[in-house]
């Protein structure tokens, strides 16, 4: 079985609150990427062992840590499935806050859900996916929501972006999310981001942030002047995604945002 494990992107991120387990409460909107993906292969075995090989981009991490083997060993603790062969076609940047990672190991729990027959409920596999991370569980819907908690906890939401061009760009540096965490100051915004997004595309610069952005910019000068750079060259509204590096922009106009394939192959019709 092959799956594309598409990224996301996130619209508008506040961070709420430092919660008494060490996790940090949120608000954000995740949307799918569809057009910027990995490719997860897995194919059943016939004894129990996990076999995993990276392909593409370099893999950052030893293979018993990467998150699909550990999507499959949690499968394989859960349900008592037999073994499974993975390979990861890794084409989306890690170290990006586009969720790359997080989407392959959601990817191998849907995927051995099928070729296993398991038949698990919706609930089930975002309560699976939950357990390998914050934002995993966005992949099991794949579809706007916005993702509160620690991002576990979703409600489908309408954002309408049809007519507009999505750039995705991915500085040379990286930021841990260990990194964007510890110069975060949580607040409770004024008012809600369910009700900022409702505002005209043109109004959200101004109005939707991401919490990440004042810490890391200050610390990684190079990725706020990407971030202006997009707006100088005419993005009707550019974010960093996530905890960062990658930034994102939507432009009104496609030659505007083909003049961006200079600096970047993530450009989008939606």
């Amino acid at each position: 079985m092959e799956i594309k494990a598409n990224c996301k992107i996130n619209l508008g991120l506040d961070v709420l609150r430092r919660r008494e387990d060490g996790y940090h409460d949120l608000s954000t909107i995740m949307l799918p990427v569809e057009g910027l993906y990995d490719i997860v292969s897995i194919e059943r075995r016939e004894d129990n062992n996990v076999e995993f090989k990276g392909i593409g981009l370099q893999v950052d991490c030893p293979p018993e840590s990467n998150i699909c083997v550990k999507a499959a060993r949690l499968m394989q603790e859960r349900y008592g499935i037999a073994g499974i062969d993975i390979t990861l076609d890794k084409r989306v940047p890690f170290g990006a806050g586009l969720g790359g990672g997080s989407a392959d190991g959601t990817a191998v729990i849907v995927g051995i859900n099928q070729i296993y027959g398991l038949s698990l409920a919706e609930e089930e596999l975002i309560s699976l996916a939950a357990e390998l991370g914050s934002d995993t569980a966005f992949f099991v819907r794949n579809t706007p929501q916005l993702c509160e908690g620690r991002g576990e906890i979703m409600t489908p939401v309408e954002v309408d972006l049809r007519g507009l061009w999505l750039v995705v760009v991915k500085p040379d540096e990286s930021v841990s999310t260990r990194e964007a965490y510890a110069g975060i100051t949580p607040a409770m915004p004024d008012t809600p981001l369910t009700e900022r997004i409702k505002r005209p595309i043109g109004e959200w610069q101004q109005i939707i942030k991401n919490d990440f952005e004042k810490s890391v910019f200050a610390s990684h000068p190079a990725i706020a002047e990407a971030k202006q750079q997009l707006i100088d060259m005419g993005a009707t509204y550019a974010s960093m995604s996530g905890s960062g590096s990658a930034l994102f922009a939507l432009f009104d106009d496609e030659a505007k945002a083909e003049k961006m394939r200079q600096y970047t192959d993530y450009i989008f019709a939606l």
